[in-house]
């Protein structure tokens, strides 16, 4: 599972980057590999309980036996999901995928009564939801860099002056999403000064990088301010990268979590910690993933929807952290996956409709709407058929 998860669903990370050629795509293969294992070892939850998320009635599965079996069932059905999914480059939330897995061991253990159908609902509409607020950051956000300034009567001037503060808000967001999501902190008064005093400084650091790396830039301003900007994403790919291995390396080893508290305790639903080698496993995955398998999907998110360059990567880039940290702190069950698509697709709105590939879009919205179904039949099957043998 944490194999399919690295080869999927790393798209949202490092794809925008490789489109917009800030990055090759093997050095996305590295920094991908190396920050997604980091995030999911030293930042993954103990996932006992975000393993279940309320999908399924556990109360209602007394026999631990099932437990263990079904969320084996869950991972291999999604799992298999996935591995088709990425074959024909289609980018589908490993979320969802998982949710379906558990939705469909839940249903040939106990009958629908045991699903949490109201979870479903609210899952079902983020698929709506979480691409349509990525499509309208991103459309605002590229719009605003046009106005200020690649539409400027004096670029270079206003790039000096702008982006700046494109850099120190998207450091803004970034430091408060890491607080958040990662450290746990709710949004309190202390986490928005440490997040502003590092998007402060953030700012100030990265001018002085791309300054001293641009004494011998170019004079042309379109070019100039490309280079400012492709320097600038590879650090918000970065960072999207560290937050997904820590915070989606639950997908993957939250039904390991679920076995491994029935076997130790057990008993249905108790709470156990889990080792943080299992962890480590889930990052080794999803690290070896994106090396092995990462780049289909890569193109289709950063080449085949809509062209790239490094204003555009950045802006999606941006929208994407911004909407997954809105989405979180509002309680929205939210797709990494989902929000960079539509961000992508906002960023070529912006520029008109004749500039995405709608029957790439009509695949990927194809096949988001399949991935619970297709997760859950797999998952059931499974199920039934170990069933015969305990």
């Amino acid at each position: 599972m944490a194999l399919a998860i690295g080869a999927n669903d790393v798209a949202n990370s490092m794809a925008t980057a490789v489109g917009a050629k800030a990055i090759t795509p093997k050095q996305a293969v590295l920094i991908a590999g190396v920050l997604e294992f980091v995030g999911a070892t030293f930042f993954g939850k103990q996932v006992t309980e975000t393993i279940r998320k309320g999908i399924l009635h556990l109360d209602v599965l007394a026999d631990p036996k099932i437990v263990i079996w079904g969320s084996l069932s869950a991972l291999i059905g999604a799992t298999i999901w996935l591995a088709i999914a990425t074959y024909k480059s289609w980018p589908v939330s490993t979320t969802h995928s998982i949710v379906g897995g558990m939705v469909g061991y839940g249903i040939a253990a106990g009958g629908f009564a045991v699903v949490n159908w109201s979870k479903i609902i609210t899952i079902t509409l983020s698929w709506v939801i979480s691409p349509l607020v990525g499509l309208a950051v991103s459309y605002i956000m590229f719009k605003s860099i046009s106005a200020t300034i690649l539409h400027s009567k004096d670029i270079k001037r206003n790039s000096k002056l702008w982006i700046p503060f494109f850099l120190g808000l998207a450091a803004f967001i970034i430091a408060l999403s890491f607080i958040t999501k990662t450290l746990h902190m709710s949004i309190t008064f202390k986490a928005i000064i440490y997040a502003v005093l590092f998007g402060i400084l953030m700012a100030i650091v990265l001018m002085i990088y791309v300054i001293l790396k641009l004494k011998n830039a170019s004079d042309d301003p379109y070019v100039y301010v490309e280079e400012i900007f492709r320097k600038s994403q590879v650090i918000t790919s970065c960072y999207v990268a560290l937050a997904h291995g820590a915070n989606d390396v639950a997908n993957a080893i939250g039904p390991v979590a679920a076995v491994y508290a029935a076997v130790v305790t057990g008993t249905v639903g108790a709470k156990a910690e889990i080792p943080r080698y299992i962890l480590a496993l889930g990052g080794l995955g999803i690290a070896i993933g994106v090396a092995v398998w990462g780049s289909r999907v890569m193109k289709t998110v950063g080449t085949e929807i809509t062209e790239l360059n490094n204003s555009r990567g950045f802006a999606i880039d941006f929208s994407t952290a911004t909407t997954v940290l809105m989405a979180s702190n509002l309680g929205m069950p939210i797709s990494t996956t989902h929000t960079v698509v539509g961000s992508v697709i906002g960023n070529g709105l912006a520029r008109g409709t004749g500039s995405i590939n709608l029957g790439v879009v009509k695949d990927i919205f194809v096949s988001w709407f399949l991935t619970v179904p297709a997760a859950a039949i797999v998952s059931y099957v499974l199920f039934k058929i170990i069933l015969l043998f305990i």
